[in-house]
């Protein structure tokens, strides 16, 4: 396949047919360099347009504390109090600059998500 920009529908279609059949290249070779490059063109074209929107910063913060398997006593360690917990959870309570801080480098969520209004 020529390797080219990705500006339309059926360009996209070819590019994700051709990746199809190069998927298993090995690394190094021609079609691996090929299915390395027409990859990267794919993801801008899906980046630009199928777009996902973030989360929403309290359905963020829920679905994060279930994975790590946490009650709203361990929110409240992070971010203060029992009650701030649960009126954070319960969108009664804007998240402060200090809870985004510790929401981010304690439960790792990314900034980008917690500083959205909501």
């Amino acid at each position: 396949m020529e390797i080219k920009p990705i500006k339309t529908e059926q360009d996209y279609s070819d590019a994700l047919m051709r990746l199809e059949e190069i998927f298993d290249a090995k690394k190094g070779t021609k079609e691996g360099d090929e299915l390395e490059v027409l990859g990267i063109l794919i993801e801008k074209y899906e980046d630009e347009n199928f777009p996902i929107d973030l989360p929403d910063p309290i359905e963020a913060i829920k679905f994060r504390m279930e994975q790590m398997d946490y009650s709203q006593n361990d929110l409240a360690k992070v971010i203060g109090l029992k009650s701030r917990a649960s009126e954070i959870l319960n969108k009664k309570r804007k998240l402060s600059l200090e809870m985004i801080r510790n929401l981010h480098s304690i439960m790792k969520i990314p900034t980008e998500v917690l500083i959205q209004a909501y």
